[in-house]
C-alpha cells in the first residue's frame, strides 16, 4: 500500500516553526478581504491549522459566513515561508472537539489570553513564499546572506 504524502510537509512544519507570526486572509459576506496578524498558532496534524480566536471577531464571522481562507507565513531572516489555502471552520470553547484542537495553542498561552475558540484550518494547498533575489540572483542569494541583510535592515546583531 502506497502512503500519501502529507500536504504541511516536514519542510512546511519546519517553517511555521520559525515564524513569529502568520497572517489569515478571510473574505466577509460582501467579498471584502480582511486580513489579520495571528501569534497564537500552531500545526496540529498532515492537514490541519489550528489559530487561537484570542481577539479576531471579525475573522471569526468572516469565517462563519465564507470559509475559504489563506495562512501565509515568513521567517523575516531568510525571507522564506509558505502560502496554505484551505477550509476554516471555527470550534467553540463548549464543543466537545475543543479541547482537542486547543490543547497545542493552551500550551503556548497559559494563563495569559482566554481563547473564545479554535478555527480550523484544513489546508488543501501549500505554495512556498521565497524573496525575490531567491530567484533572481540564484548564484548570490543564500539564507546566510538574507540573514546577514535582515540584520542591518533591523540594526541587530546575532548573539555571542
Amino acid at each position: 500500500m502506497k502512503t500519501k504524502t502529507p500536504i504541511l510537509s516536514t519542510a512546511v512544519r519546519e517553517s511555521a516553526r520559525s515564524s513569529v507570526l502568520c497572517w489569515l486572509a478571510t473574505v466577509d459576506a460582501d467579498g471584502q478581504p480582511h486580513v489579520s496578524p495571528k501569534e497564537v498558532w500552531s500545526i496540529a496534524d498532515d492537514q490541519h491549522v489550528v489559530v487561537a480566536h484570542i481577539a479576531s471577531p471579525v475573522t471569526a464571522r468572516n469565517i462563519c459566513q465564507q470559509p475559504q481562507v489563506c495562512l501565509s507565513f515568513v521567517d523575516v531572516w531568510v525571507q522564506k515561508g509558505f502560502k496554505l489555502l484551505g477550509t476554516a471552520q471555527e470550534v467553540l470553547a463548549d464543543d466537545p472537539v475543543f479541547f482537542a484542537w486547543a490543547a497545542p495553542l493552551l500550551a503556548m498561552v497559559g494563563q495569559r489570553f482566554v481563547i473564545h475558540s479554535v478555527l480550523v484550518i484544513r489546508v488543501t494547498s501549500v505554495a512556498a513564499i521565497v524573496a525575490p533575489g531567491y530567484r533572481f540572483f540564484p548564484d548570490e542569494t543564500t539564507e546566510a546572506s538574507q540573514i546577514e541583510a535582515a540584520m542591518r535592515t533591523y540594526g541587530v546583531r546575532p548573539m555571542a
